[in-house]
C-alpha cells in the first residue's frame, strides 16, 4: 500500500510540473503585444509546414511506382480478320490469328519477354537422361476462361488432335514421332522417337479445353463457332466483337482473365481494330483512330519519327537470301560464279536504302543474336566498287571474258555451247522485296551478269515457283529462331517439297552437323556445331545471304513494360502482356506486391 501511494505521489508531481509549465507559456503568450502574437503565429505556421513538407519529400523519395490495374491499349491490324483463332487450326503466316491465340490460348510452356521458355500451365518438369521422355505436372486450381478446371486429359487431346490427319493441323510435323500420355490428373508424359534438342519450344502451342472440343468429329473443327469466340486459359479473353453489316468482325476487345496461370494482367483491355489494306490502316493511324500499329514499313518508320511517337525496334531471328538452284541453271554449279555474285552484293546499301537502318546486314545462315552466329570479319575500309573487282578477278581466272556487244561475260566449255553469266532472279510482289531486287540486279549487271526479275504474287510465288523448284535463284525469307533448328532449311533429305532446302544444297559433312545439332540438348554444344556448320556453308557459298530486318512498333507512349528481344515471329511481341501496364501507383518498397 505504502508502494502505491508513493507512485501517486509522483504522478502528482509529475502534473504539477506539467501545469507549471503551461501556466509558465501561458503568461509568457499573455505578456505578448499584439503584434509579437501575430509574429508568433506565423512562426509556428511555417514551422508546421516545412516539416510536412520536408516529410512528405521524404516520403515521395523513398516510395516507388508500381504497375497499376486499369488503363487500355488499342492496335490497328492490317489484313483480313482472323477465321481460326484456334492454336490447332491457325495457319503459320495468319498473323492476326497469331496475336489473339497468343493472348487467350496458355501452353505448358510461354516465352518470356528475354526470349527464354518459362513454364506457363506447367508447374514444373523432367527430362529422361536419354533426352527422349518429358514429364510435365500442371500447376493446381488453373481453369478456363469459362471456369471449368484445367487437367492432363486437356494436354493429351490438343495432342493427339494436332496429330490427326483428318484435322490437317499446320503443326502436325512438329509432333510426329512423339507420343502423348496421362499419368494422373495434373501430370503428362511426352515420349519422343529420338531426341530433338529443341522440343520444348514445341510445348508452348495453345491447349484447347476438351470439354468444348472433345465432342466434335475432325469434319467438323473447322466449322466450329468456337474458332471466332474461342475459351482458352491465356491472360485476356473476348469480351466482344464488333461486325459490319455483313457479319465479318471489325473489332476484337479482349479483357483479363483473373486466373491467368503467370497472374491477372494489368490492362483493363486491349483492343483490335482491322483495316482492308496497309494504306488505310497507315490513313486511320494518322487520324487518332488507334495508338499502336505492329510490322509497320522502314519507311513509315522514318515518317513518323517525325511525330514523335515512341517506335520500338528489335532484329528479327530470320533471314533473307539469294538462294541458288543448281539442279535448274547450271551456272550456279560454278563455284567462282556464286563467290563472286555474293562479293560483288552491296548489302550495305539494301539495308541503308531500302531499310532506313532497320535491318542488319548478314554473311552467314544464322541471323544476329541466334545460337551458334558467328559474325564475318570483313575489311570495312574495301567499298563495294573494289569488292566488285575482286568478283571480276575471280570470274576472269575462272575462264569468263566480258562480251563488249552484249555488256555480259561470257565462258567457253569445251563440246558444249558458250555459257553466258545470265539467270532469272524470281521474287514475290512486295515493296521492299522488290527494291532488294532492284539493287541486286544492278550490283550484279556492274559484275557483267544479266539478271531478269520474275515478280510473283505471294501464293502464285509458292505453289508454282518454290513447291515444284521452278526457279533459277529465289530471294526468300526463313524463319529461323533464337534457339535454331536448321535442319529443315539445309539438310539434303530436305531439297524437295515440303522441305525448305532452297539451294538443293546437299552436303555429307553439314547433313552430319545438322543431325548431331538436333540431338545435343548442351546449348554450348550445339552453338560450337552450329559454329561449324556456319563456317562450311560460307565456304560452299550455296547462297547470297543478305540481311535480317527489324520488327518495327510503334506504340503509346503511356504503355510500359513492352520487350521485344526474345520474339522469333510477331505474335511473340505479347508473351509477355500480361505485364504490360499503363497505370503506375507509389508505394514503399516493403508493400510491393509479387506477381
Amino acid at each position: 500500500m505504502e508502494n502505491n501511494n508513493n507512485i501517486l505521489e509522483k504522478i502528482r508531481a509529475h502534473r504539477t510540473q506539467f501545469y507549471s509549465f503551461g501556466e509558465k507559456v501561458s503568461l509568457a503568450l499573455r505578456s505578448f503585444s499584439k503584434k509579437e502574437k501575430l509574429l508568433f503565429g506565423f512562426f509556428i505556421v511555417v514551422a508546421v509546414l516545412s516539416g510536412m513538407t520536408i516529410i512528405s519529400r521524404i516520403n515521395r523519395s523513398q516510395m516507388i511506382d508500381i504497375p497499376a490495374y486499369g488503363g487500355s491499349f488499342v492496335e490497328g491490324v492490317d489484313g483480313t480478320t482472323p477465321r481460326f483463332i484456334n492454336p490447332v487450326l491457325s495457319l503459320p503466316d495468319s498473323t492476326s490469328e497469331k496475336d489473339l491465340i497468343n493472348l487467350i490460348y496458355s501452353g505448358l510452356m510461354r516465352i518470356s519477354k528475354n526470349g527464354n521458355l518459362i513454364p506457363d500451365m506447367a508447374q514444373s518438369y523432367t527430362v529422361s537422361e536419354d533426352n527422349r521422355e518429358y514429364t510435365f505436372t500442371l500447376k493446381k486450381e488453373l481453369t478456363w476462361s469459362d471456369g471449368k478446371p484445367i487437367t492432363a486429359d486437356d494436354i493429351v487431346f490438343t495432342i493427339k488432335t494436332i496429330q490427326d490427319p483428318a484435322i490437317r493441323s499446320p503443326q502436325k510435323n512438329a509432333w510426329d514421332g512423339v507420343t502423348v500420355e496421362k499419368i494422373d490428373t495434373h501430370k503428362v508424359k511426352f515420349t519422343l522417337s529420338q531426341p530433338y534438342a529443341p522440343f520444348l519450344e514445341n510445348t508452348t502451342v495453345g491447349i484447347l479445353p476438351k470439354h468444348i472440343w472433345g465432342g466434335l468429329p475432325p469434319e467438323q473443327f473447322v466449322y466450329s463457332s468456337y474458332n471466332g469466340k474461342p475459351i482458352g486459359s491465356g491472360p485476356f479473353k473476348i469480351s466482344e466483337i464488333k461486325q459490319n453489316a455483313s457479319g465479318i468482325p471489325e473489332s476484337y476487345t479482349l479483357v483479363p482473365f483473373e486466373n491467368f496461370a503467370l497472374g491477372k494482367p494489368y490492362l483493363g483491355s486491349i483492343v483490335f481494330k482491322f483495316y482492308p489494306n496497309y494504306e488505310q490502316l497507315i490513313a486511320a493511324y494518322n487520324a487518332g483512330e488507334f495508338s499502336s500499329v505492329a510490322a509497320i514499313s522502314p519507311e513509315s518508320a522514318q515518317m513518323l519519327k517525325k511525330q514523335n511517337v515512341q517506335i520500338v525496334s528489335t532484329p528479327l531471328p530470320r533471314i533473307f537470301s539469294v538462294f541458288f538452284n543448281q539442279n535448274q541453271q547450271e551456272l550456279f554449279l560454278n563455284e567462282a560464279v556464286r563467290q563472286a555474285l555474293d562479293l560483288s552484293t552491296d548489302k550495305d546499301r539494301i539495308v541503308k536504302d531500302v531499310f532506313f537502318g532497320y535491318a542488319t546486314k548478314i554473311d552467314g545462315p544464322l541471323p544476329p543474336n541466334t545460337l551458334g552466329f558467328k559474325d564475318i570479319e570483313r575489311d570495312e575500309e574495301e567499298g563495294i566498287t573494289a569488292r566488285t573487282e575482286r568478283a571480276k578477278n575471280i570470274l576472269a581466272k575462272n575462264g569468263w571474258t566480258l562480251n563488249e556487244k552484249t555488256g555480259i561475260l561470257e565462258k567457253i566449255v569445251k563440246k558444249k555451247p558458250t555459257q553466258t553469266l545470265e539467270f532469272s532472279l524470281s521474287i514475290s510482289n512486295h515493296p521492299e522485296i522488290k527494291k532488294v531486287a532492284e539493287i541486286l540486279k544492278e550490283d550484279w549487271g556492274k559484275l557483267g551478269a544479266k539478271v531478269t526479275i520474275k515478280t510473283y504474287e505471294e501464293g502464285d510465288l509458292l505453289q508454282a515457283v518454290i513447291r515444284p523448284r521452278k526457279y533459277d535463284s529465289l530471294l526468300s525469307g526463313e524463319i529461323i529462331g533464337h534457339d535454331p533448328d536448321l535442319y529443315a532449311y539445309w539438310h539434303s533429305s530436305q531439297r524437295m517439297d515440303p522441305g525448305l532446302n532452297m539451294s538443293l544444297y546437299a552436303s555429307v559433312e553439314t547433313d552430319k552437323l545438322l543431325e548431331k545439332a538436333r540431338k545435343e540438348s548442351d546449348k554450348e554444344k550445339r552453338a560450337e556445331i552450329y559454329a561449324e556448320f556456319v563456317d562450311t556453308i560460307r565456304e560452299d557459298s550455296p547462297a547470297v545471304f543478305l540481311y535480317s530486318p527489324n520488327f518495327i512498333y510503334v506504340l503509346p507512349r503511356d504503355i510500359h513494360g513492352v520487350n521485344l528481344s526474345g520474339i522469333s515471329i510477331l505474335s511473340d511481341r505479347f508473351a509477355n502482356a500480361h505485364e504490360w501496364y499503363s497505370r503506375t501507383q507509389k508505394v514503399w518498397p516493403m508493400f510491393t506486391p509479387q506477381k
